[in-house]
């Protein structure tokens, strides 16, 4: 049987920052909150940060497609535009950093 292992030092790293980008995100949307389709990107930004998703990356890599979708079919602020581009450069490092510690 095999046992699971703690994340490495750079993937706790990424993770805390992609986190970090996660909170910020949400937060210029709940403080712009009353746009066209706020509601929808507070939802799918909830579900990306739910335990679900941090526990499987590709779950979360997903919703975060569904948010940038949901971003370019409607006017949002630009602030919340560059807080989910900067998520998902974060996203990719992670999942980067992820799959390099896997090939060790």
């Amino acid at each position: 049987m095999a046992f699971e292992t703690e994340p490495s030092g750079y993937v706790k790293t990424s993770l805390s920052d992609l986190q970090g980008c996660w909170e910020n995100l949400r937060d210029s949307v709940v403080e712009n909150f009353g746009f066209h389709d706020s509601e929808r990107l507070l939802f799918h930004i909830n579900e990306a940060m739910s335990w679900e998703s941090v526990r499987n990356l590709q779950k979360m890599k997903s919703t975060l497609l569904v948010i940038r979708n949901i971003s370019t079919q409607t006017v949002i602020p630009e602030e919340i535009t560059y807080l989910i581009e900067d998520v998902w450069e974060n996203l990719v490092e992670v999942l980067s950093e992820v799959h390099e510690g896997k090939n060790e």
